[in-house]
């Protein structure tokens, strides 16, 4: 993989992060300046050992990925500097931390640079807060007891300005980096940010108030350890979900490449079947695997020749046959991919019928898993909503119409009434879904694969 450059812009704008990051910890290095190394050495090393076996970025990476955004993770060290040093010294206890931990991107050393400044200023930020609210009376020390819960209101306000700062010079480092108006470098960042700082301040407090205790900086870490396994485990659970989110992005852009009538078919199709759960009542951890069986209903295509799937006119008996078998070629291709659960029985039986004249098995009623029902409805209503190059869009309220009437037979009631419901809460964003789409007075070859609600409807490929 080559060395991405960084913009000539964003250099620039790390440099000024570096020169305003030694004025602020400038202070605490001059002679005279009476700073507590002994504490601003111990609260670095604890950060640094906190950073460099993993990671877990709470705030996640820039969607451009040119520069991370995430300066730095485990904040409750670095929160608890701000409420126990002068702000030059409680800048210094970023540095090691930031320098040390890994980068995965090239050039490492622009991105540890940024890195070391953007926390080294919010950190600063954050002591300079808490020194203006009386922090350290409010903490207490050695056997005088902290005052609570007034010490509350310097902690959370030191979260809020080491928040504020970083996401500001997140947000500006994003639009340097890739080229984006400000206002969309900064859309959305500290809403995301604002409940984990706010989360790491209070433990940050808890950390400054056993440090200064009469037990010292070793409690301390009956804080710091507990918050920094929860980290961890939150950390490799987003990793998996990452890890999910990327093979199944991967699969459906294998048969919208394979197969150019039906892109972005599969996206609209795992968002109908959400929508179809939350009437249902389903519960929150069976929405995601909802959206994978919808999302993935067609992902057996992959096992049908290209010819077929792109024939123009109408498909022989031996190419309908085949066309037949992708729900079980699908099957196969995610039985080993456990995290699917459900959604696998959606991908085999999506195409199965109510009145149990559907493929591959010919199950009728209850028999259909509940999932291959939900994705049934859904992937028919956005076909008939979709304009494609062999069929023209219907109208969302004609094809409610068309649901409605075979429902019992084809489709099951209670899915049909659940996107009816669905659809008058949050309305329906119809969309072209083939490479060419249809234009008027254009011919429209024959409906392409078996299974359609209605003679008259043209059904999709998907």
């Amino acid at each position: 993989m080559g060395v991405k450059v960084i913009p000539r812009a964003a250099r620039v704008y790390i440099g000024c992060a570096l020169l305003g990051a030694g004025a602020c910890a400038l202070p605490a290095l001059r002679p005279g300046a009476a700073t507590p190394w002994g504490t601003v050495a111990l609260l670095a090393a604890l950060y640094a050992l906190c950073e460099l076996p993993a990671r877990c970025r709470l705030l996640g990476r820039g969607p451009g990925g040119s520069v991370p955004m995430g300066t730095g993770s485990f904040f409750p060290v670095l929160l608890a500097a701000a409420l126990l040093l002068p702000p030059a010294a409680a800048a210094l206890t970023a540095l090691p931390g930031t320098l040390l931990a890994p980068v995965e991107e090239q050039p490492a050393g622009p991105r540890r640079a940024w890195r070391a400044a953007a926390t080294a200023l919010a950190v600063w930020a954050a002591a300079q807060t808490a020194r203006a609210l009386s922090c350290g009376n409010a903490l207490g020390h050695g056997p005088d007891a902290p005052d609570f819960p007034y010490a509350l209101l310097p902690a959370l306000a030191a979260a809020l300005a080491f928040c504020l700062v970083l996401t500001a010079l997140d947000g500006g480092i994003r639009a340097a980096a890739d080229g984006l108006p400000l206002r969309t470098a900064w859309r959305g960042l500290l809403g995301r940010a604002l409940a984990p700082h706010a989360l790491h301040g209070l433990a940050g407090l808890m950390t400054a108030v056993l440090w200064r205790s009469s037990y010292g900086p070793v409690a301390a870490l009956f804080v710091v350890l507990p918050m920094y396994i929860s980290c961890w485990v939150f950390a490799q659970y987003h990793r998996e979900r990452a890890a999910h989110q990327a093979t199944i992005r991967a699969l459906v852009q294998a048969v919208d490449i394979k197969d150019r009538y039906t892109r972005g078919h599969s996206e609209r199709v795992g968002h109908a079947s959400v929508l179809i759960a939350r009437e249902l009542g389903m519960a929150e951890d069976r929405l995601d695997v909802v959206r994978f069986a919808g999302i993935l209903h067609d992902v057996g295509k992959l096992g049908v020749p290209t010819r077929v799937l792109r024939k123009d006119g109408p498909l022989t008996p031996e190419e309908r046959r085949i066309i037949e078998l992708h729900p079980e070629y699908g099957h196969e291709m995610v039985r080993g991919i456990g995290f699917l659960g459900e959604a696998r029985a959606a991908i085999l039986h999506h195409h199965e019928r109510m009145d149990g004249s559907g493929y591959p098995y010919g199950l009728r009623g209850e028999e259909i898993p509940e999932f291959a029902r939900v994705v049934a409805v859904a992937d028919s209503f956005d076909a008939m909503t979709s304009t494609r190059s062999y069929s023209r869009a219907r109208p969302v309220p004609t094809a409610v119409a068309e649901l409605e009437r075979c429902a019992g037979s084809q489709f099951d009631p209670r899915m049909v009434a659940a996107l009816v419901r669905a659809l008058e809460r949050h309305g329906w964003q119809p969309a072209v879904t083939a490479d060419e789409a249809a234009g008027p007075g254009g011919n429209v070859p024959p409906p392409r694969e078996p299974g359609a609600p209605a003679p008259a409807r043209p059904k999709e490929r998907a």
